[in-house]
Parts: C-alpha cells; sequence; structure tokens
C-alpha cells in the first residue's frame, strides 16, 4: 500500500553516500566496524550497569538508557545501509521506510530528554550533594525516564501520521542514507508545508527545551566547581563535564543544523554529513565518553572481567 490513495510510488531508492561501486566494499567495512563497536559499546554498558547492584543509582540508570537510545538508533540505520553496499540493492519498502522512520524519531526524541534528566542529575548531585537523596529519589528518576520514552513515542508518531496526508507519485529517489523526514517530504508531490511547519514547532520546542535544560544545569554547576577549594576536585569535574558538554554539543549541534536550519540554505550532502553525526558518530562514541572516565563504571568493568577471566 502506499501511503496515500494516488501513490504511484511503491518503493523508494536509498541513494546513500556514493554510487561509486569500487567504493562499496570499503565503505561496507567501514561501517560494519563502526556498528560492531557501538552496539557492544553500549549493550556491554547496559549489561554492565544491570549486573552490578552498586550501579543502580539514578545516574547509571539514566546512562543505561542513554545506552539504549544509542543503540536503537544504531540499529535502525546501519543494517539497512551494510545490506545495500554488499547487495547493491538500495531499494525500500514504504512499510520498512516508514519503521525505519518512527524508531529513528523515537530513539532520538527519547535521547533529547534523557540527556536533559542527566543534566538535572548532574546539577542536583553537585550543586546540592547533601539534598541529592532526598530529592533524585528512585521514583523521580523512573518518571523521568518514562516520561522520555513517552515523548519520543508521541513525537515520532505525530510525525509519522502526518505523512499519510502527502502522496508520492514522481521521484522515488531519496539522497540520504536512511528514511529521514525532511528527505522525504522533498520528494513528495504534495505540498508539505504543514509538515514541515510541524516539525519545526514540535522538533524545535523539544530541542530548545532540552538544551535549555542543559545550558542552565551546566552553568550552575561550572560556578559550583569554581567554588572548589580543591585544584583536584576542580579538574576532576571540569574533564567529566567537559566530556559529556562535547557530546552535547556534537549531538544538538548536528540536530539543530538538520531539523530547524533553512531548507534552501541545506543541500542533500549537508543534510547527510549532519544526519551521520548524531546516527552513527554519537552513539559510538557516548558508552566510551560517558564511561571511561568514571571510576565507579571502570571499577565494575574490571570486577566482572575478574570473574570471566578467573572464576573461582
Amino acid at each position: 500500500m502506499g501511503i496515500k490513495n494516488e501513490t504511484q510510488v511503491k518503493e523508494l531508492v536509498l541513494m546513500g553516500f556514493t554510487n561509486h561501486p569500487e567504493l562499496q566494499l570499503l565503505l561496507f567495512m567501514v561501517f560494519l566496524g563502526i556498528y560492531l563497536i557501538t552496539m557492544v559499546g553500549n549493550i556491554g554498558l547496559i549489561m554492565l550497569i544491570w549486573m552490578n547492584s552498586h550501579l543502580h543509582t539514578p545516574m547509571y540508570i539514566f546512562l543505561g538508557d542513554l545506552a539504549l537510545a544509542d543503540a536503537c538508533t544504531s540499529t535502525t540505520v546501519s543494517p539497512k545501509m551494510l545490506v545495500s553496499f554488499i547487495t547493491q540493492n538500495k531499494m525500500i519498502s514504504f512499510s520498512e521506510c516508514l519503521a525505519q522512520l518512527y524508531f529513528f524519531s523515537f530513539s532520538a526524541t527519547t535521547e533529547c530528554c534523557l540527556l536533559a534528566a542527566m543534566a538535572y542529575d548532574r546539577y542536583v548531585a553537585i550543586c546540592n550533594p547533601l539534598l541529592y537523596p532526598v530529592v533524585m529519589t528512585n521514583r523521580l528518576c523512573s518518571q523521568l525516564s518514562i516520561f522520555s520514552y513517552v515523548v519520543g513515542f508521541l513525537h515520532s508518531m505525530f510525525h509519522v501520521g502526518l505523512l499519510f496526508r502527502l502522496s508520492f507519485c514522481h521521484s522515488n529517489k531519496i539522497h540520504h542514507f536512511f528514511c529521514d523526514i525532511m528527505p522525504l517530504y522533498k520528494i513528495s508531490c504534495t505540498d508539505p508545508s504543514i509538515n514541515v511547519l510541524m516539525v519545526f514547532i514540535f522538533s524545535g520546542s523539544i530541542q530548545v527545551f532540552t538544551i535549555l535544560t542543559i545550558l542552565i544545569s551546566y552553568t550552575c554547576i561550572l560556578f559550583a566547581i569554581l567554588k572548589k577549594k580543591s585544584q583536584k576536585g576542580k579538574s576532576k569535574a571540569f574533564s567529566t563535564c567537559g566530556a559529556h558538554l562535547f557530546s552535547v554539543s556534537l549531538y544538538f549541534g548536528s540536530l539543530l543544523f538538520m531539523y530547524v536550519r533553512p531548507r534552501s540554505l541545506q543541500a542533500d550532502d549537508q543534510d547527510m554529513m549532519d544526519s551521520l553525526f548524531y546516527t552513527i558518530v554519537i552513539p559510538l562514541l557516548n558508552p566510551f565518553i560517558y564511561s571511561l572516565r568514571n571510576k565507579e563504571v571502570i571499577e565494575a568493568l574490571q570486577t566482572v572481567l575478574k570473574r570471566i577471566l578467573f572464576p573461582k
């Protein structure tokens, strides 16, 4: 079935990064390696948090949720792309395209909310350490996690639902490596202005709200760090927060360029480069950014490895 009765195009073509056959094998090897490392890093982090009772705290629960969202994003995009590199078959049905768009939008929106929740958690922990156990309870942590998933579910359902007002009856070539919403609008033979406006309003509102939450939280954290008398404490806090802010800046920066920047100023190649960051690069980096500088995670990993390598 097409998206509307007027729809004549039954399948879409994901043009991907290149049409040069000689580069397909190289791209397959590169992105396969990235995907495997991403999945091992994120799923491994989830398992590590689940297996170690010392990590059953709000900070690590949010981190586990973030790893799950990153794994979902990577799995939504990478397998189809890898298959196209090997088989040279770039066709995707409308149902597959809508499913890919839905799960990508769900995981991306959820991740935005989780990053804001993590920033608030760090704000309470650093700025009000004595009140942290009272404020950031397990109940509040669960509520924030559930809220993130609900927002992701509703936001993605809304935009996928709006696609049913469009028809695709001319070109079926999407100049992208996965079914993202803006490239779909570009090939619609129905005016997508309402859809674009809804993306700007809802996606923009979510991003602005989460970015402001993160900026306010980390600004308060910065002032709290500067008040510390211990130089060692300052260095540790700056190191950790700096790594987190680097990841957040990459993620939200690419999202803002993709969904808030005026359409007339964006080329297809620029779209793909922006998308590459939040679908491939960020899910790869996050497990390492958020865990390698964390002493408790390193100790938990060493404990698990000792149990595996040196069983009693």
